[in-house]
């Protein structure tokens, strides 16, 4: 069996020819036929994830999946009835290690992500917060004053969230460079969303109400997050993460004008402030729905876009560029289907990102209830990849 892949070197397409084994719907091995841009030198020393932002020439696109530790896993629900709540959970160096190398353990994934929330760090902003089982986050008195804004400090990662810094450096040591370790952080709109709503929003009212009548209020908060978020992903690297991924899950509730004025300047103040003081980090922008943004997002200079399923990836490729790397976008959903069918979707998906500068993972988190063993079948089969 034959799969024709259409690869990209400055995206003029080649064709690479991707070749399975009569008893395996699994690819072992593709062979690019055509011109190829020349690949920089490989540095074997170095995650797979980290060569593959880099542009350096890999064999094959690095995989891990958002919200890989958790959620699905009955080695995750054993912790979970143990210890209910999700803060004791997120904020235990022990169960935080244990939890986030849960995956590593089963699965082998090239990026083993931190298990947190990007909203712990507002209890160190003088935000009181909780998660609730069944609810979500709840933010025990949301924002909507000035008066409220200058109550909330900037973020000292080291003296409110020490255990993330503990984890980090675990997670580094255990993993041994085998793969990347990952962290995370909120982007300040998301995390103003949060505190503005008190919780999790449907229509995103309070804040919009918020931005279009008080925007002096808003921006105040925004920059608070701004400057604190910077400090969080600087301790993160500091600590062992060798690539952050921003979350701006709510910037798509915005217009491309809103989302303008009060989220692109902030996510590129922070990329900004990072770069300076580590230009080597790896850095990943994540926002849900952002088929409407990707142009925009573009502009924040990540390294990374994270494509949700909604969008080809290969419309997304063109709308990028060449110099920054894509993630995804595979939609959690199918990993509900038969492994024949997840094959397919993630042959297709390669196919389109094309060789290099690319990590292979969900369009959003794997849902509540995925199969294990289709989560097994979804590393195999991207593991033995060849382009």
């Amino acid at each position: 069996m034959l799969c024709v892949n259409t690869a990209f070197t400055s995206f003029l397409p080649r064709k690479s020819t991707c070749v399975f084994s009569s008893k395996s719907t699994t690819p072992i091995s593709c062979t690019l036929q055509g011109t190829v841009a020349e690949p920089k030198s490989t540095a074997a020393a170095e995650p797979l994830l980290l060569n593959a932002v880099r542009g350096i020439d890999v064999e094959r696109p690095p995989v891990w999946l958002m919200r890989q530790a958790g959620r699905y896993m009955k080695s995750y629900q054993t912790i979970c009835e143990k210890y209910p709540s999700f803060r004791e959970r997120s904020e235990n160096v022990d169960l935080v290690v244990e939890i986030s190398l849960q995956p590593w353990h089963v699965f082998k994934p090239d990026g083993v992500i931190l298990f947190s929330d990007i909203l712990t760090p507002l209890s160190g902003m003088n935000i009181p917060f909780d998660i609730v089982k069944g609810k979500g986050p709840v933010i025990f008195d949301p924002i909507h004053t000035s008066a409220q804004v200058d109550q909330v400090k900037e973020f000292i990662p080291e003296e409110s969230v020490p255990y993330v810094g503990e984890a980090l450096t675990i997670l580094r040591k255990e993993v041994d460079n085998k793969a990347a370790v990952l962290g995370f952080v909120g982007a300040p709109f998301t995390l103003a969303s949060y505190v503005v709503e008190g919780g999790s929003s449907k229509n995103f009212s309070k804040i919009k109400r918020l931005a279009f009548s008080e925007s002096k209020i808003l921006h105040s908060l925004l920059q608070k997050f701004t400057t604190s978020m910077a400090r969080y992903i600087q301790y993160q690297a500091d600590n062992g993460a060798q690539a952050v991924q921003i979350f701006d899950s709510w910037a798509t509730e915005l217009s491309p004008v809103d989302f303008e004025e009060f989220s692109l300047p902030y996510l590129k103040q922070i990329i900004d402030t990072v770069k300076k003081s580590h230009p080597d980090l790896p850095l990943i922008l994540y926002a849900s729905g952002s088929g409407g943004l990707l142009e925009r997002l573009a502009l924040t200079g990540v390294d990374v876009v994270s494509l949700d399923w909604t969008v080809d990836m290969a419309d997304g490729r063109r709308r990028l560029g060449p110099n920054i790397a894509v993630q995804g976008n595979v939609d959690p959903g199918v990993l509900f289907g038969s492994k024949e069918f997840i094959t397919d979707r993630i042959t297709d998906t390669v196919r389109k990102a094309g060789r290099g500068k690319h990590i292979l993972n969900l369009g959003h988190g794997i849902k509540v209830g995925t199969p294990e063993e289709n989560v097994a079948h979804f590393f195999e089969v991207a593991k033995s990849i060849r382009y």
